[in-house]
């Protein structure tokens, strides 16, 4: 997988963790940890984001 579509294809992970985590909030009774977790992973795909577009 070349890094440009490897970007996009975490970009598309990114958009769907967003997703998931909005989701979440708006439940009632949102599990907290859960909305953590996924916002690490967010965290981690950015930052993966931003070092191979730096290449």
């Amino acid at each position: 997988m070349s890094e440009s579509a490897r970007v996009v294809e975490l970009r598309k992970k990114h958009a769907a963790l967003s997703a998931q985590v909005e989701q979440i909030q708006q439940a009632p009774g949102s599990d907290d940890l859960e909305i953590v977790e996924l916002k690490k992973q967010k965290l981690r795909i950015k930052e993966e984001i931003t070092r191979l577009s730096a290449v």
